[in-house]
This record gives C-alpha cells, sequence and structure tokens, in this order.
C-alpha cells in the first residue's frame, strides 16, 4: 500500500450536498480536491450501509447505502473520483453486532425455533451464570455492564449485545455467519474499496470464546486478498501495544491508542511522563514479531475520543505541538475530520462529532444541520475559509508539516520503522529522537512545555529542515515554548 496520510470523515457530519442538514456522499466527492491538496491519500469512511441511528454502528442492511447518504451511483462516482486522484477509500465494517432492526434479528427473536435463531447469541439466565457472564467490565470502547437482553417476554433466553440492547451481537462461531461475512466483503471489494476499518475487532466473539478471535481474522484476510490481494485492513483493537501485537498476523495495521493517549498526557500536562518514544520501540518489537511489514496507524483522536483541542483548551500552540509529533514520528497517521481546524469535543459522542466548518456561517451551504452544534460556531472555531488565508493558522501548519513529511522518504516511509531516542532529552519537557533512513538522517526536537530550552547540538548539521519558534547559533539550540526543529545530520 503507498498511501501517506489518512482522514477519517464521519459522514453525516462533514460536508451536505443537497442542503438537508445531513452530510452524503456527494458531499464527499465534492471536497475530493481540499483533502488531496491538504495531503490526504487514504479515506477511512465512517459506516455508510442502512441503519436506524444517526451514527450508523448498528447495521440493518449491509449491501444497502443508507438514503440518508446518497445511493449507490453516488457511492461509485466517489470512488471513481477518489481512484482519478489516487486516493484510496476504506470502509467501516462492523461485524461484531448488527441492527436490532436487521432482518436476521427481527427473525431470530421470534423464538428459539425461528430462522436465523443461531446468527446471534442466545443463553438461558442459567447457562449465562454457569458461564459467569452475567456483566462485564467497563472498558475504554464499552460502558455496558449488563450485555443480556431481553427479545420478548415470552422467550426464556436472553440475547447477548456487549454494546448495547439495539446491537446483538453476531454469533460468528456459526460458520454460515461466518460466510455472510465474507460475502459482504467481497461485495464492497469488488465495487472498488481498498480495504476495511474493522470496528471492535477484539470483541467479536465473547469472553467465554474469545480463543477464536485470531483463527477468525486469519479467515477473512484470506478471504478478502481473494478479491483483492493488497486489500489493506486496519484494527480497532482498543489495548495495550503487546495485546495488539497478535492481530498484525491477519491486519495490516491498527489504531495506535497508546500513542494517542502518550500524546494526549504531553498535552494535559506538558511533560513527556509516558515516555512516548521508547513506548512505540517497545511496541515496533511486539508487532514485528507477528508481521515485519506492519503499518502502525497514528493518530490523536477519532469519533469516540474526546477531540484534541478540547484536551489542549484550544491552545493553538499546543495543538500545533501535537501535529507535529504525530507527522514526524513514525507510521500511517490518521488526521480525524475537523482536527486541521482546531475543532472542540468533548463527551458524550454527538459532541465529538459536530460539523465541519467550510466557510463562515451564513456564506455556509455545505455545512451540516443534523445537530445544532455547542462547541463548533464561528465565534469559537475559525472556519476553514478564514484559516485558509491566515498563514499562521493550524490549517496552514497542517499543510506545512505534512508537506515536509512527504517530501523526504525517512519521513514519509510507512515501513520505516528506525526510530531511536536523542541524548538531547535531558528532561521530561523535550521530546527528541532521531529518524534514521538510506535517504537521510534527521534529528526532530520538540519542546513541550510552556519554558524556553537550550540544547548544544553536538552532531554536524548539514542543514535545517524546519524551525519553528527556535534559535540555531553556533550549534547551541534554544528552543522556545512549544517550538520545533527538524536537522538532517
Amino acid at each position: 500500500m503507498n498511501a501517506h496520510i489518512a482522514y477519517e470523515i464521519f459522514v453525516p457530519s462533514f460536508c451536505d450536498s443537497n442542503g438537508d442538514g445531513t452530510g452524503d456522499l456527494n458531499g464527499i466527492t465534492s471536497k475530493l480536491h481540499y483533502l488531496k491538496d491538504l495531503g490526504v491519500d487514504l479515506l477511512w469512511l465512517s459506516p455508510i450501509f442502512s441503519s436506524p441511528s444517526y451514527h450508523k454502528y448498528d447495521v440493518s442492511d449491509y449491501y444497502a447505502i443508507d438514503i440518508r447518504f446518497g445511493d449507490m451511483a453516488s457511492f461509485e462516482n466517489l470512488i471513481q473520483q477518489a481512484k482519478n486522484l489516487d486516493i484510496k477509500i476504506i470502509l467501516d465494517l462492523v461485524l461484531n453486532h448488527s441492527s436490532k432492526q436487521h432482518p436476521w434479528f427481527v427473525e431470530a427473536s421470534k423464538g428459539t425455533d425461528a430462522g436465523f435463531r443461531d446468527y446471534y447469541i442466545w443463553k438461558t439466565p442459567d447457562e449465562i451464570r454457569d458461564l459467569n457472564a452475567e456483566h462485564r467490565a467497563e472498558t475504554a470502547d464499552s460502558q455496558e455492564r449488563n450485555p443480556w437482553h431481553v427479545a420478548n417476554t415470552n422467550d426464556a433466553q436472553k440475547y447477548y449485545g456487549m454494546f448495547w440492547s439495539g446491537m446483538p451481537d453476531l454469533n460468528l462461531a456459526n460458520e454460515a455467519v461466518q460466510n455472510e461475512v465474507f460475502a459482504i466483503a467481497h461485495y464492497w471489494l469488488k465495487k472498488g474499496v481498498g480495504g476495511f476499518r474493522l470496528d471492535a475487532a477484539k470483541h467479536v466473539f465473547p469472553p467465554w470464546q474469545e480463543e477464536m478471535t485470531q483463527p477468525f481474522w486469519a479467515k477473512f484476510k484470506t478471504a478478502c486478498q481473494a478479491v483483492h490481494p493488497e486489500v489493506y485492513i486496519v484494527g480497532e483493537v482498543w489495548t495495550s501495544a503487546e495485546n495488539v501485537a497478535p492481530y498484525y498476523a491477519s491486519f495490516t495495521s491498527n489504531f495506535n491508542f497508546s500513542l494517542g493517549d502518550g500524546i494526549r498526557d504531553i498535552l494535559r500536562n506538558e511533560k513527556n511522563t509516558a515516555n512516548i518514544v521508547q513506548g512505540l520501540i517497545d511496541s515496533y518489537q511486539h508487532f514485528g514479531a507477528f508481521n515485519q511489514q506492519f503499518i502502525d496507524a497514528t493518530m490523536l483522536g477519532n469519533h469516540d475520543m474526546e477531540r484534541v483541542a478540547t484536551v489542549a483548551n484550544g491552545n493553538s500552540d499546543k495543538l500545533k505541538m501535537t501535529a507535529f509529533l504525530q507527522f514526524t514520528l513514525p507510521g500511517l497517521p490518521y488526521i480525524y475530520y475537523g482536527d486541521e481546524l482546531g475543532m472542540y469535543g468533548p463527551k458524550p459522542d454527538e459532541r465529538i462529532r459536530e460539523s465541519f466548518l467550510w466557510n463562515t456561517r451564513w456564506q455556509d451551504k455545505e455545512r451540516c444541520q443534523w445537530q445544532k452544534p455547542k462547541f463548533n460556531t464561528d465565534s469559537k472555531v475559525p472556519p476553514l475559509a478564514r484559516q485558509i488565508i491566515n498563514e499562521d493558522s493550524l490549517f496552514n501548519f497542517y499543510k506545512k508539516i505534512i508537506l515536509l513529511r512527504k517530501s523526504h522518504a525517512t519521513l514519509v516511509d510507512i515501513h520505516n520503522y528506525n526510530l531511536e531516542i536523542a541524548p538531547y532529552a535531558t528532561d521530561d519537557e523535550l521530546v527528541c529522537f532521531y529518524r534514521k533512513g538510506a535517504e537521510g538522517n534527521f534529528l526532530i526536537c520538540q519542546n513541550i512545555s510552556n519554558c524556553t530550552k537550550n540544547i548544544q547540538i553536538k552532531e554536524e548539521i548539514k542543514a535545517v529542515l524546519w524551525k519553528e519558534k527556535a534559535i540555531l547559533s553556533n550549534q547551541m539550540l534554544e528552543i522556545q515554548p512549544f517550538g520545533s526543529l527538524i536537522f538532517e545530520v
């Protein structure tokens, strides 16, 4: 895969092409040149399939485009126009569960002898107690503690839904369900998508069957490669690096939540307490043990996480610092739509998913209206049209650091994980590291604090590639608060 910069679009909130208040596929198509100009060459779309919810993570028809987003013709046009710009598109594929309104579950819930009953997980109260599975501990991706739900009062069995009652878990131990899933993947790959983001990848089997997880994903990968040998698969596996690592046996990539959390800690505390570079070096050893061609998917946030601008209290210097770190560290960086503008978003989830600001309010006919914005208005976040003409804007910082990354093979190579801690990080208010490669070795320094830092550079400096709020004189480096530099050494 030759993608270098990825971008997550929460479809209902990105761009409304027809004035109905909801973002849609034609809206995305109309913004492909914007994304290309930003430097993006891989798009991850949130679920686009038919669903009763606004977020579409409860699918009622895996073969149909949700009517609010468009139709198959608009999807096929998006794929073609993206291909023309050398932009790959991956779909968010939700295989852990379906909607309660999916025809499979509607039929299955009629009784123990109903059709499709074995497409879901059903147990009597006694069976649930025998499994010691009445309750579950809250996790980062699900706060549901009572995962067993009643379909109807005449049914002696309950169904398992680890996220909530409206999302019954599919029974992927059933070979018929596996075949259904493989057929769904085949269908969309043949439509031209480059791969999938796999939602809740570690939860596709309940705890008492978790040993089936890796064999299933191995089969899924094989099934996808039968249609698309170079399929790109990125997993949502929200756990530590050593527990993420086994998924690399089947997945091309996995999101690095640990790095995202470490950078968020830097935002909050202005200290590198998580030692993010050493953490990455350690994680690469875990990942490489399962797949030497692993691609670390780095991210600052996504549709489930408080936006970084909220974590940073809107401090523009801090937001530039986080972007600098993400785009100079190894891996394939993902941008969550609107982070390049500094959009805000605390929990609950709807507030993390507010509408992209294309232009000032009365001139913005493409701004989505499915919910009234609370944190992203013209008075709080400068719209794109204003940021484009402001040389010091966060948006233009994103463009500059992405362009620099893509201008140097050592930095942009998504398979180059030659990363070393530099000896200049004498305290936890600096992040200094080397990126080494056949086309150049770079020393990268970021002051993560509100204090000026002084460093004596020992190596010969061949060139200064980047200097932001910093002064270099006779090998003595002065980095002002949140300043950054990149040297070729």
